[in-house]
């Protein structure tokens, strides 16, 4: 009984093996069998139906009458005729021809065999003087003029020769057309109106029109990029940083949290709301407006009035819904900006009443970092001073958004008053404050070994209360 079991064993092991080899072995087989069936050429049965008819080059030889062709075993398969103008050469090509033609008594170093991997020759006759215009493959070499045009040397650019009167050969590069008989394809081409005749237009005859890819394929106009209309990026930035808060903070919304144990983001977020609400009520009381004679727009109204809401409500109405709606209503506002519907003036009695706006947000912002003492004489806390420190950090991490937008749909008006430096001056000093990053909030002594980040934090943006607070002076005079 053991050897017996041991046997099933064995068999129940193996056998599920041996089978698995050999499907792989066959698997391997079959795929190596269609790889090479797939690098194979074409089949005779292929080049009996004629499919993979070898293509004829033809070049110009000089001192003869006409260009003859003679294929890489020696058989000649040109044939030429002699006109009352000149010789004319017409190349075909038979189904067990080569593919390396040459032209007879060619000089050495012109009549190498060159393979042809595409060819095809498109030509239509317009009367008297009509050009053949001939489309090779990559490697394709100028063919030879059709039955009946006037004889002259075909034009040649790796050689320098020139096209005689009443004759110009064009040849364009065709890198996916398909292989075909160069007599069939030149028949079908004329029947159906491919090929592109030369204007004889006043009795001249031959004159070379310029091509540049294949003829069923016109070259597309470039693209026409409409501007954006001025306020674009303006609201585009007053958008951006609110919902980032909303939609894309892990988290979201935070100051009206249940459970606060994140109080740097939300101080953080407090102070980019604040920024989005002073943005907002410039946009809808001062820059889309032409003077206090014109109407509120409606999208702008409601969206000064949801992002009041305060930011701390946790029902009845949430905090985050209302400023997700007064988002929506500033796309809507967006959209109708895109659309020409909806007005934005960038003058300056529009933007300095913003930048009044955010110089004085910058202004308590200095005035916490700085001071020593609340104002009912008790220090400041120690738990406080983070609070400080993160509210103007997403303060100053907001109004960079804004200030760009200003630079950008405000340029011409700043560049007019010379502006624009100062504006820099002050961007620049909001991305330092916004890029400060400590571990821990210290709130030493000045003169300590120890960091004061408060400090840290208030030299920024009291130079960007300066730049701003000097812009509008600029601008007001």
């Amino acid at each position: 009984m053991g050897n017996e079991a041991k046997g099933f064993e064995y068999k129940k092991f193996a056998t599920p093996r041996i089978i698995g080899g050999i499907a792989i072995v066959v698997i391997v087989l079959w795929a190596l069998s269609i790889i090479f069936r797939t690098s194979e050429g074409p089949t005779f049965r292929d080049r009996a139906a004629g499919h993979d008819a070898p293509a004829v080059r033809t070049l110009p030889e000089s001192g003869a009458a006409g260009p003859a062709t003679r294929s890489g075993h020696g058989s000649a398969d040109g044939h030429t005729d002699e006109g009352s103008q000149g010789a004319t050469t017409r190349a075909m090509t038979t189904s067990h021809g080569d593919d390396r033609t040459k032209p007879e008594g060619a000089a050495p170093g012109h009549g190498a065999p060159a393979r042809e991997e595409t060819a095809q020759t498109h030509a239509s006759a317009a009367g008297e003087g009509t050009a053949a215009r001939q489309t090779a493959g990559r490697h394709a070499a100028p063919a030879g003029p059709r039955d009946g045009a006037p004889a002259s040397p075909s034009t040649d650019p790796a050689h320098g020769s020139t096209a005689g009167t009443g004759t110009t050969a064009h040849q364009t590069a065709d890198s996916h057309a398909r292989p075909a008989d160069t007599a069939a394809a030149t028949h079908e081409s004329a029947s159906a109106g491919q090929a592109h005749p030369q204007s004889d237009a006043g009795g001249s005859h031959g004159q070379p029109i310029a091509q540049h890819g294949a003829a069923s394929h016109p070259s597309a106009a470039p693209p026409v990029h409409k501007p954006m209309p001025k306020g674009v990026a303006f609201v585009e930035a007053t958008i951006q940083p609110l919902r980032f808060e909303l939609e894309e903070r892990w988290w979201g919304w935070r100051p009206n949290d249940l459970v606060d144990i994140t109080d740097n983001i939300n101080r953080f977020q407090l102070g980019v709301l604040e920024v989005t609400r002073r943005t907002a009520v410039a946009l809808g009381e001062r820059i889309t407006r032409h003077g206090t004679t014109d109407a509120f727009d409606e999208n702008l109204e409601n969206a000064m009035n949801w992002f009041m809401v305060k930011a701390t409500s946790y029902w009845f109405p949430s905090a985050e819904s209302k400023y997700r709606d007064g988002l929506e209503e500033l796309e809507i506002y967006l959209e109708k900006l895109k659309a020409g519907e909806a007005t934005f003036y960038t003058r300056t009695d529009n933007l300095i009443p913003l930048l009044a706006s955010l110089e004085d947000l910058l202004g308590s912002c200095d005035e916490n970092l700085v001071k020593q003492f609340n104002e009912d004489g008790t220090p400041v806390s120690f738990f406080a001073v983070d609070n400080y420190f993160y509210y103007t950090q997403g303060v100053a991490s907001a109004m960079v958004s804004i200030l760009e937008a200003v630079h950008h749909d405000f340029l011409l008006t700043l560049e007019s008053r010379n502006g624009t430096e100062l504006l820099h001056h002050a961007i620049e000093s909001c991305q330092w404050a916004a890029q400060l990053d400590p571990w821990i909030v210290l709130d030493r002594n000045l003169s300590s070994v120890f960091a004061n980040h408060r400090a840290n934090m208030a030299a920024p943006i009291s130079h960007a209360r300066f730049y701003i607070g000097q812009l509008i002076k600029t601008l007001s005079t």
